[in-house]
């Protein structure tokens, strides 16, 4: 177990609120030092990918564990899954301190869970990574298809986000084309890329930002490939750049209430996880008529793939329930017009009621059979 320094002991149990089983864990002989967050297992056992990342103490950990667990659940509940959600965490700087050790120990940590929770690939974790997991473990998703999972997600997140932007076009304008459209893409990592490469593809003009600089290189060649004008500007400025759609790629709470009154945008959809600093910024971004679509239904994309996983890969099958998805997003979009809610509040009611009348159903899980007959009802 880890110590627990800088959280005073009320503070930790008003923080897990909700959650159903927090796990800290630690090994210090491979320097495995991480969290493990369930929020909700009524409808099926947690999913959620492992980020690493150094993170400055353990608070900041242990508050990123449980905002991306219960958002799993919410993400889970808009795309009619039977899963529920939970999220883990390893801290350290995943380019000096992951290596085949640390994820076989982690490994056992997921495997000791019993199959209350699946995991795989997020922010600063790789597919190989899950590799040396699997040696310990089969409670795993988003496997390379040689280990018997669907591939890389990140794959149908990018499909998830493109189509989302496509919808709030629609909602706006009546017309869902990108051509001639301008973007702002904030982050060109594993989805950020992809979804660059969409637009540019579909016609879309991009602004980019992202701090590393081989990550801009890879989007500069793509573009100048597609013979397409750019412009790559400081992630500072990215706020300032005015443009149809700002896409956030990258960290969640990057919408401060300051960065929102800068922002010279119509729309806001990305893949990033959570990227309103707190849920009253959508308030402000309704009064500049900025449409805001919730981070749980523009990117669901790479979870509807990885708990599809749990009956067997089936690519026709996400697709379907991907456009599911996307159709609860023009729904979210319209309910907020009509009674005067922020999207976030439209959203989020509508995620409620579907939970509460799930749960009535009686939609229960079986840890005690094989994975991928896991569920029944």
């Amino acid at each position: 177990m880890l110590d627990l320094p800088t959280v005073a002991r009320g503070d930790l149990f008003s923080a897990i609120g909700d959650h159903e089983h927090v796990l800290f864990f630690h090994d210090p002989d491979v320097g495995l030092k991480g969290i493990i967050a369930i929020h909700d297992t009524s409808l099926g056992p947690a999913l959620g990918g492992t980020r690493m990342a150094p993170y400055p103490d353990l608070e900041a950990a242990l508050f990123d564990a449980l905002r991306l667990a219960r958002g799993m659940t919410w993400k889970a509940v808009a795309a009619d899954l039977d899963v529920g959600g939970g999220k883990a965490v390893l801290i350290g700087d995943p380019e000096k301190d992951r290596s085949p050790e640390l994820f076989r120990a982690f490994g056992r940590q997921v495997h000791a869970l019993g199959g209350r929770f699946y995991t795989g690939t997020d922010m600063g974790t790789r597919p190989e990574d899950f590799a040396y997991a699997y040696q310990e473990t089969p409670y795993l998703v988003g496997l390379p298809e040689a280990y018997g999972g669907s591939g890389d997600s990140s794959v149908t997140t990018a499909e998830g986000v493109v189509g989302a932007i496509r919808v709030t076009l629609e909602f706006l304008d009546g017309d869902g084309d990108l051509k001639d459209r301008t973007f702002v893409v904030q982050g060109l990592g594993k989805v950020g890329l992809k979804v660059a490469h969409r637009l540019l593809e579909a016609g879309g003009r991009l602004i980019v930002a992202d701090p590393s600089a081989e990550r801009v290189d890879a989007f500069r060649r793509l573009a100048e490939s597609f013979g397409k004008t750019f412009q790559i500007v400081s992630p500072e400025a990215i706020y300032d750049a005015e443009a149809d759609v700002f896409v956030p790629c990258a960290y969640g709470g990057v919408i401060t209430e300051a960065v929102a009154r800068r922002l010279r945008v119509r729309a806001i959809v990305g893949s990033a996880n959570q990227p309103l600093a707190h849920p009253g910024i959508a308030e402000t971004l309704k009064a500049k008529n900025i449409l805001f679509a919730p981070d749980y239904l523009a990117n669901a994309g790479g979870l509807i793939q990885v708990a599809d996983e749990l009956f067997g890969p089936n690519p026709r099958r996400v697709e379907q329930k991907l456009s599911v998805v996307l159709e609860t997003l023009r729904f979210v979009y319209r309910r907020s017009d009509a009674e005067g809610l922020t999207t976030v509040e439209a959203a989020e009611r509508l995620v409620r009621e579907r939970w509460e009348r799930r749960k009535r159903l009686n939609v229960r899980y079986r840890p005690d059979v094989p994975p991928k007959w896991r569920f029944r009802r």
